[in-house]
């Protein structure tokens, strides 16, 4: 019982620093959801983010060892001491099961019926999030500074954004002063999703923005050659989802990708191509472009460092 008191206390005092730390910088950037703690102990795997007055909490599958009983016991007093270092009330903390994998797989499995929805802000932007629903809380963290990058590139541009999942870019870009964008994702909901945090945002016009449910490999051999400005390709790591005509594996098809988005990109145009894949090697040399810059480091914000998963490229036709 000592023993566990004592790791009880590691987490409490890991979660207190790393705390402290991080809510002063994000005061300090006005950022009112980040990441608190990513595995930092093994002995609590968690991922603890924080969007403005609740908390989405992860524990990280594993072989634990402990029996039921035992198991809700340390998740309890593990809850607490959450609620209670980041002064959030157990209300306001939903707590999710999930599988440690390479990256975003793509399939954004529906856990829930609650429709625990409300409304954050980033950088002045509006963003539903749903913390109890699916296992992705419908904002992610991690491409805080990619987004405001997007943002600043996409005045009288016409955008595409490609596996937009929630449209956060596309919110950006239209907020950036953009003449077009277009949100393509292969499911339904989440382009639901992706308009409804655009008209969240007032952009609503439809000549301007436009919404694609289909697999975006066979939507960008369809498209016609040198129409975009700026292009955004965040896609999952794996799918195999019974809506494509075939699978994706990102190491694999990377370079098909990207090609298909230059084809379609004006002259000088810029894509963001970002990837989840941990053991991922961009294959520079199979890509006829100008420019290509990885600016992963630059595109970390101060919740990852040290703890990113992903790389971001700049890709210059």
């Amino acid at each position: 019982m000592k023993v566990q008191e004592e790791k009880y206390n590691m987490f409490r005092n890991r979660l207190q620093k790393v705390y402290r730390h991080l809510s002063r910088q994000a005061k300090r950037s006005s950022v009112s959801c980040y990441r608190v703690y990513d595995h930092d102990l093994p002995e609590f795997p968690f991922c603890i983010e924080l969007y403005d007055t609740h908390l989405y909490v992860a524990e990280y599958k594993r072989r634990h060892g402990m029996a039921d009983a035992e198991h809700e016991l340390w998740l309890k007093k593990s809850m607490g001491i959450i609620s209670e270092i980041l002064s959030v009330p157990e209300k306001n903390i939903f707590l999710k099961l999930r599988q440690r994998k390479a990256g975003r797989t793509g399939q954004y499995q529906k856990v829930g019926e609650k429709k625990s929805e409300f409304i954050v802000e980033e950088n002045g932007l509006k963003f539903l999030v749903n913390l109890n629903d699916y296992l992705d809380t419908g904002l992610f963290p991690d491409h805080r500074i990619t987004r405001q990058m997007a943002h600043d590139e996409s005045e009288d541009k016409s955008v595409l954004n490609l596996f937009a999942y929630t449209g956060s870019f596309s919110v950006y870009a239209a907020a950036g002063g953009a003449k077009e964008v277009v949100t393509v994702d292969l499911s339904n909901t989440y382009l639901k999703w992706a308009e409804r945090n655009m008209q969240l945002n007032g952009f609503s016009d439809p000549e301007r923005f436009h919404y694609v449910r289909v697999d975006v490999k066979e939507y960008l051999k369809e498209l016609l050659p040198g129409h975009f400005d700026l292009v955004i390709m965040d896609p999952p790591t794996f799918s195999n989802s019974k809506k494509m005509n075939e699978f994706l594996d990102i190491q694999r098809d990377h370079v098909a990708l990207i090609g298909f988005c230059l084809r379609v990109m004006k002259k000088r145009g810029v894509l963001f191509f970002s990837t989840n894949y941990s053991k991922f090697i961009l294959e520079k040399e199979k890509i006829t472009a100008s420019s290509i810059k990885d600016i992963t480091s630059a595109t970390t914000p101060f919740d990852f460092t040290g703890r990113m998963h992903r790389y971001c490229f700049r890709i210059t036709k």
